[in-house]
């Protein structure tokens, strides 16, 4: 069953019902995503613009009251404290500039509060041998930092719920580390950036909320509208024949 038939000159254009409603159905779908995509877009490029105003404004104390960990993201802060060398742990297969190596966390245990705070001191390269870690030195007595505030459960993703060995884990499992050590932590993972004088290297990338991804996703997904809806007219437009009347 047609549900119209329109002729110029010799072409007939002619689509059926159930293969229409089908093609519209799929072309409404992903045009909604593409808007869906759009939308999420726009939310992350807002955000983002708030992240790079917040990197620009002077560092947030961090004393002994618990941070709220969304507002906290991607805001420059200060803490004094000391160093627990004794929990220290290497995050593995970080690669720097093609450079096999590990990312060093240490917690700063805070002053005049009960919260310590999980530190990314910076990368070292692997060793001759991954049999031997590499040791950078733990600045002693009491440190002033400054760095920023990413999420830890976000940025290192736990792949597996294999227990870590030693001091190398694969991953940061931010609650079972919290188990592990006892300690009660900043709901933050400190990207350091204040130099000291252990031989790691701090060179963090901009933060990115991802809009790129969302931009390339609703271009996807409104490309394959278009395609829908082209080919719906392209396959119901047939030459006319005197035999089709």
């Amino acid at each position: 069953m047609h549900l119209l038939k329109l002729r110029v000159g010799e072409w007939q254009f002619s689509p059926r019902v159930w293969p229409t409603l089908a093609a519209l159905f799929f072309f409404v779908l992903t045009l909604w995503l593409g808007n869906w995509q759009s939308g999420r877009a726009e939310t992350k490029r807002a955000l983002q613009a708030r992240y790079d105003v917040a990197i620009q404004e002077a560092p947030i104390h961090v004393g002994s009251t618990l941070l709220e960990r969304d507002s906290m993201l991607y805001r420059k802060l200060e803490v004094r404290g000391v160093f627990d060398a004794a929990h220290t742990i290497f995050l593995d297969n970080r690669v720097y500039k093609g450079v096999a190596g590990y990312h060093v966390l240490t917690p700063l245990i805070i002053d005049g509060g009960p919260f310590a705070i999980l530190v990314n001191r910076g990368w070292v390269a692997v060793g001759p041998s991954r049999e031997q870690i590499p040791l950078p030195p733990t600045p002693g007595g009491q440190v002033r930092l400054e760095g920023i505030a990413v999420d830890p459960h976000s940025r290192y993703i736990e792949l597996t719920h294999a227990p870590s060995q030693g001091r190398v884990w694969q991953n940061l499992d931010f609650a079972r580390y919290a188990a592990t050590t006892r300690l009660a932590l900043q709901p933050v993972l400190l990207l350091q950036t204040t130099p000291l004088a252990d031989g790691l290297l701090r060179d963090w990338p901009r933060p990115d909320t991802g809009v790129s991804m969302h931009v390339s996703y609703a271009i996807q997904w409104y490309s394959l509208a278009t395609t829908l809806a082209v080919l719906w007219l392209v396959l119901n437009v047939k030459r006319h024949r005197d035999d089709d009347d």
